[in-house]
């Protein structure tokens, strides 16, 4: 699944390690989610969003042909 999670993370001036310490996550699963090897659960994902007070939608791209 596509994210802005590196985009925003990178503008709100975090590292992954802030970030990820901020939703109770590891750096690296932080680093998983930007490159797409993972995808975060709905509260992960819910927490992200609400951190960057953007949409769930407006931070995870939900592309049709990515469906799995």
């Amino acid at each position: 699944m596509h994210n802005k999670v590196r985009i925003l993370r990178e503008e709100w001036g975090l590292t992954q390690k802030e970030l990820g310490e901020k939703v109770g996550v590891s750096r690296q699963a932080i680093n998983a989610i930007e490159t797409g090897k993972f995808n975060p659960s709905l509260w992960l994902a819910y927490d992200l969003a609400k951190l960057f007070k953007v949409s769930i939608e407006e931070l995870f791209l939900f592309i049709e042909e990515d469906r799995k």
